[in-house]
């Protein structure tokens, strides 16, 4: 643990409050994309087995069951309690390009060929495009509500943050994992054009437009 870990998980966990705050508070998904936070919970499920079977800490297993359960909760209030506000037409993304590739991935390069291990490759490879739909949405509609780009930016955050956590770790205790970082880097990059547009148009109260 260090201090670019810990802000890269309050960042994590400061974006999944925002978007169910959001989602209760308007009593509205729109603007949200379902097939993100789908995304999201099978990263966190094939990432997270590991609950039943490996003890690390009980700060770990604490934060492993929170994302399981928000994302579990985001999914139902999406698709089950504020369904008729979810808009399935603009969220159209095909995520099966996402799973198939990341499937295929984590077959072929991992650090160890089992199912444990193949699992949590997988779950790091498709957290760094599952944010694709998202985007891809708001591109799509045209702009993003201000509470919809905080959550983006939070969560855009806490992977940025967690860069300079391995970049701390391998200076500190010389420990590097290409896997994770190449595909933190690839998720950092999909991000820089929305940090940009956050930074010049959000925090000056206009609303966020991504072109089309």
């Amino acid at each position: 643990m260090n201090i670019f870990r810990l802000a890269g998980d309050l960042s994590h966990l400061l974006a999944i409050i925002i978007l169910l705050l959001k989602i209760w508070k308007t009593r509205s998904c729109a603007g949200i994309s379902g097939k993100s936070q789908v995304l999201f919970a099978i990263v966190y499920l094939t990432r997270y087995l590991d609950l039943f079977t490996t003890y690390i800490s009980l700060y770990n297993s604490i934060m492993k069951i929170v994302f399981i359960a928000a994302s579990g909760a985001t999914l139902y209030l999406m698709y089950v309690k504020f369904k008729a506000t979810y808009d399935h037409n603009h969220d159209s993304f095909r995520i099966e390009f996402l799973l198939i590739p990341c499937v295929i991935l984590a077959l072929i390069i991992n650090h160890d060929f089992t199912v444990m291990e193949i699992l949590w490759t997988f779950s790091i490879y498709l957290e760094s495009v599952a944010i694709l739909p998202q985007l891809f949405l708001v591109s799509k509609t045209g702009e993003a509500e201000s509470i919809t780009s905080h959550y983006l930016f939070a969560l855009g955050s806490y992977r940025a943050l967690y860069l300079l956590n391995w970049i701390y770790r391998y200076m500190a205790e010389s420990h590097y994992d290409l896997i994770a970082i190449f595909a933190g880097v690839v998720q950092t990059i999909l991000y820089c054009d929305f940090f940009y547009l956050y930074i010049t148009k959000v925090l000056k109260g206009k609303k966020l437009q991504l072109p089309a």
